[in-house]
């Protein structure tokens, strides 16, 4: 893994945070930074002089900077941080001819130590490192420089020391485990979560095109933070006006008594850039840009500006961001109404998305912790959002509505570390997309951008509704109830009719309703009117009274094979005449029952409510449907936390250098990619111990008869394939005869080939006829936004057709594999279904782990596909395989870096 790169190989400038919230610049020392990296040093005190060269001499800080900033050479490389034009930082490692350990040397400005200048660059340079070969690291310092062990000692990597007198020897092992990520990510969110602060928790607001007359957003957006209530300091900024709505106005930015937190631009897009640049040389923070339509260069010089001077944006073209945080109340929106303050963070691209999500939970009672319009994102993110909650002892829901992803891999693990604290919840939005069904192989085929979010979502925990009312129907029910252990509902309704609705939509919902026990069935009938039945929906008839419907669902609720209560009612005239209020029956003490409790109403006028109780909230829906699949989410988001980390195995009898040998052999040939050839496909596959069956390359009549005589298995059959550039799908093209028995039969079939395909064929491949089995599909594609996405199904010449697939983004953890195995259609016939034996498990699951590792560890792989795979009872081999290479660099997903 290594950081983007530029056009010579090396990193790429970034801007990344420091642990204070600020931004600076991570990019390569060039000789034009010469005498800003000897004003480095010169600024230093003697005493960080002497810890940093073991003495105080300008000769040594002349040849420092002669060093970094000479053109690049083999096994050297300098990095400096760079914030506003000042280098604050440099961090360089030499290999001095070494094979895989670099001598690090690291410096840092006086004034901005102890805000992780020197742990950024470092970790900078370690990704690169990495990319290079080099495993480790080394550094001489002294023993009283404790800044410098500490930092060592705190990245989260394997640190060794030596003391030798007043010297210390560091070694720093560079792989990139859990563990150093973990560490990372900690960094990363603290300094995402400081540099928030100022757009959402601002001292200071100002607004910039606030008009004089309605109808303007400015204005619109200044209007809401006045009758929000926002507590703190408000201005606008128009040359126009004294005040606008009662708020002070000043000319300019630069012209205001204060200096901004927080920015709101609502000005036309062509002013947006200098608007920008006169905040940043203003000293503000953040800022939000509602202003749509700019341009490429509009937005490229927006971004600029705001990277120069450090702002984090939101937007443009964004509704803007509230935060209902009692003594704040800041609602810098122009939605139609102020949202009600609550628990659910919010997180939209989509303005119409927002304004939809506020309404329907402030209605709802929920609430809204904060709300971010994300616009066009060209900054704040989602992922930005979900560390601010995870830190903010407000939000217990976060709601996402996402239509692209910056990083994806570092989503995914910030994500599933969030959602094991609260519910995560987001609209698959998209799902149509069907551009890459055309694409050209299985595996590319199989796996369209909807099939890689939801493996995304999937891992992650996040629970991903198909709309935005059933997300708030899910909402509702996570929001108020405690999460049932399992899938296993028992209904309980006062009208048949309606307890079969309810029925019909849990079984559709992936629910079940398990038969009562003998014990619980006497239970009930002793607390419900005569007639009553105690099956499965429970129908407590029209007379069930107020007080034994209570009694029947608290006695359901405790039943050991119930993990979920559903109550569909109807209004009658029994309940009426009586003064039975039957819905009272579930509001008067919920907070007792330790399972999900949930009401159908299907007089209900509105989708979903939530009905104040004795102690919380109960959710109810008009529709069976709703209930069903509100339950299904809690029940899987139970099951996912219920499941502990997965691991990813080592894989053994890897060969790590030879792959990377055929990977860029091949590519020097061909420099645009391509399909490997049979020979280059089956070393690759090799290298990472990938089963396959024999085979043997034929390019003559001869040859294949020979091959075919080595070859032949016990009942002498065996099978031609034949091979050409750029072919595909060799069942379509008719290139495989199957069955052959004796050399005749091999010859005939040669000939038939080399004459259907004159001009194309260059060879065939010969393999021994296999066994029975039941074939799969399994392979990879390199998703240039998601990364690896590994798929398994069913296979054969009918895998497009049946669709029978799932699919995990890499790597694979052991959970992964299981799910990959046990999801598709097919598995039943992995397990010995219909008396068959069953496959060997494990050799699936080892293949399975093999292709991961390989697209974790070849970015290059575009895609491979095998297919299909036969599966028995002694092992998974390969019968036929396909891998196209393009020429891709490494990019390290978990970098700390900003868009």
């Amino acid at each position: 893994m290594t950081t983007t790169t530029g056009d010579r190989g090396e990193p790429a400038p970034v801007h990344a945070l420091l642990t204070d919230g600020t931004t600076v610049c991570v990019r390569p020392a060039v000789p034009a930074d010469h005498d800003r990296l000897e004003a480095l040093y010169d600024e230093m005190s003697p005493e960080n002089l002497r810890r940093r060269f073991f003495a105080v001499s300008h000769r040594s800080v002349a040849r420092a900077a002669a060093r970094a900033c000479a053109p690049p050479r083999p096994g050297y490389r300098a990095l400096v941080a760079e914030t506003q034009d000042r280098i604050v930082g440099l961090a360089e490692y030499d290999t001095g001819g070494e094979e895989d350990t670099a001598e690090i040397s690291i410096a840092v400005a006086d004034g901005v130590h102890h805000r992780g200048v020197g742990t950024l660059l470092v970790e900078h340079l370690a990704s690169a490192a990495r990319a290079e070969g080099v495993t480790s690291f080394t550094a001489d310092a002294l023993s009283e420089n404790y800044e410098v062990l500490r930092l060592f000692v705190d990245l989260g990597l394997r640190v060794s020391r030596r003391f030798d007198g007043p010297e210390v020897r560091c070694t720093v092992g560079l792989d990139a485990d859990d563990a150093y990520l973990s560490a990372v990510e900690a960094r990363g969110s603290r300094a995402d979560v400081a540099s928030l602060r100022p757009l959402l928790r601002p001292e200071v607001v100002a607004v910039v095109g606030a008009g004089r007359r309605p109808g303007s957003v400015g204005r619109a957006v200044l209007h809401h933070l006045r009758t929000g209530g926002f507590t703190r300091r408000l201005f606008a900024v128009n040359p126009a006006a004294d005040a606008i709505l009662g708020v002070p106005c000043h000319p300019s930015v630069g012209d205001l008594p204060l200096t901004p937190d927080l920015v709101v631009v609502a000005v036309p897009a062509a002013a947006v850039p200098d608007t920008a640049e006169e905040c940043g040389k203003a000293g503000v923070r953040a800022l939000i840009v509602v202003t749509a339509g700019l341009d490429d260069a509009q937005a490229k010089a927006l971004l600029s500006a705001c990277r120069s001077y450090g702002m984090r944006l939101a937007g443009p073209g964004c509704l803007g961001i509230a935060n209902t945080e009692p003594g704040l109340r800041l609602d810098a929106t122009f939605a139609s109404g102020h949202a009600r303050p609550g628990t659910a963070g919010v997180a939209v691209q989509s303005g119409g998305v927002g304004v939809a999500l506020l309404d329907g939970l402030s209605r709802l009672g929920v609430g809204v912790s904060s709300f971010v319009s994300l616009g066009d994102k060209y900054d704040v993110s989602g992922n930005d959002m979900l560390q601010w909650w995870e830190s903010d002892d407000r939000t217990d829901l976060a709601v996402l509505h996402l239509e692209s992803f910056g990083s994806p891999r570092a989503f995914s693990r910030t994500a599933r570390r969030v959602t094991r604290r609260m519910p995560v919840l987001t609209v698959d939005a998209g799902r149509t997309e069907a551009g890459r069904r055309a694409a050209a192989s299985h595996t590319a085929a199989a796996s369209p951008r909807t099939m890689t979010r939801q493996a995304l979502f999937t891992q992650a925990g996040v629970t991903a509704t198909h709309s935005i009312g059933e997300l708030l129907e899910t909402a509702a029910l996570l929001h108020s109830q405690p999460l049932p252990e399992g899938a296993r509902v028992a209904v309980v309704t006062n009208a048949g009719g309606a307890g079969v609705l309810v029925a019909d939509a849990c079984a559709e919902a992936g629910l079940t309703l398990p038969p009562l026990t003998p014990t619980t069935v006497d239970d009930l009938l002793a607390v419900l009117p005569a007639g009553a039945t105690a099956g499965n929906p429970v129908d407590a008839t029209a007379a069930v009274t107020e007080e034994q419907l209570g009694a029947c669902v608290d006695r359901l609720a405790r039943c050991p094979g119930v993990d979920a209560v559903i109550v569909a009612l109807v209004p009658t005239a029994v309940a009426e005449a009586t003064g039975d209020d039957l819905v009272r029956a579930l509001t008067r003490a919920p907070g007792h029952r330790a399972r999900p409790v949930v009401l159908v109403r299907l007089e209900q006028a509105r989708p979903v409510e939530l009905l104040a109780a004795a102690d919380g909230t109960v959710p109810s829906y008009a529709e069976p449907h709703a209930a069903a699949r509100a339950l299904a989410h809690a029940a899987r988001r139970a099951a996912w936390l219920a499941r502990p980390p997965g691991t990813v195995p080592e894989t053994e009898d890897v060969d790590v250098p030879r792959a990377q040998a055929v990977v860029e052999a091949y590519l020097a040939a061909h420099p645009d990619g391509g399909r490997l050839d049979p020979r280059s496909c089956a070393d690759l596959l090799a290298c990472y111990g990938v089963s396959q069956m024999p085979w043997a390359w034929a390019e003559t009549e001869d040859e294949a008869v020979a091959a075919a005589e080595r070859l032949r298995g016990r009942d002498g059959r065996v099978v031609l394939k034949a091979h050409w550039p750029g072919l595909v799908h060799k069942s379509v093209e008719r290139a495989v005869l199957l069955d052959l028995r004796g050399d005749a039969e091999v010859r005939a079939a040669f000939k038939d080939l080399r004459t259907r395909f004159a001009g194309l064929m260059t060879g065939v491949v010969v393999q021994p006829l296999a066994g029975r089995g039941t074939e799969l599909f399994a392979g990879v594609v390199q998703d240039d936004v998601f990364g690896p996405l590994v798929l398994f199904g069913h296979g054969g010449t009918a895998v497009e057709v049946l669709a029978d697939h799932a699919a995990r983004l890499a790597p694979l953890t052991d959970h992964d594999v299981h799910d990959l195995i046990t999801s598709p259609r097919c598995a039943p016939l992995l397990f010995g279904a219909h008396g068959s034996p069953p496959a060997d498990l494990e050799a699936l699951e080892q293949l399975l782990h093999r292709l991961s590792r390989m697209a974790a560890d070849l970015p290059q792989l575009a895609e491979a596909d095998l297919n299909p795979v036969l599966a028995t009872p002694d092992g998974a081999v390969a019968l036929d395989a396909r891998i196209r290479l393009l020429p891709r660099r490494s990019h390290d997903p978990y970098l700390r870096r900003l868009r």
